[in-house]
């Protein structure tokens, strides 16, 4: 059975940093690219990074850019958002999804195959 478990999530006060992974299992996460979105309350749901599955190339939203980092460990089946100097503005609802590539449509998370069940992320003084 195909499974995304998120975790690493948790409460930190800006400027902090947290790992989150997502870890796959029921399919080979070689041949697959996943994607990393969060939702805030209120908001709608964003793309955040994607990364290929064989690590050649990675997308961030610009709001991230320069302070996350996606990164992914095949052998082991996971994937991980590294998140430095974290704002206010990044508490969510974080959730990873796999597709095939990442590709120009990669924030689009309708085109997304099958989804982590999402880890809070708080951040606030």
């Amino acid at each position: 059975q195909l499974q995304l478990v998120d975790s690493g999530g948790g409460l930190v006060q800006p400027g902090g940093s947290l790992r989150l992974s997502c870890t796959t299992s029921g399919f080979t996460l070689d041949y697959y690219a996943i994607g990393w979105f969060r939702q805030a309350p209120g908001k709608e749901r964003e793309g955040v990074s994607c990364i290929t599955s064989n690590s050649g190339d990675t997308a961030y939203v610009d709001s991230v850019k320069g302070r996350f980092t996606i990164s992914r460990d095949n052998a082991k089946n996971t994937v991980y958002l590294q998140m430095n100097s974290l704002k206010p503005e990044d508490t969510a609802v974080y959730y990873c999804a796999i597709r095939g590539v990442c590709g120009g449509t990669w924030y689009k998370g309708g085109i997304y195959e099958n989804w982590g069940q999402g880890t809070q992320v708080t951040v606030s003084s």
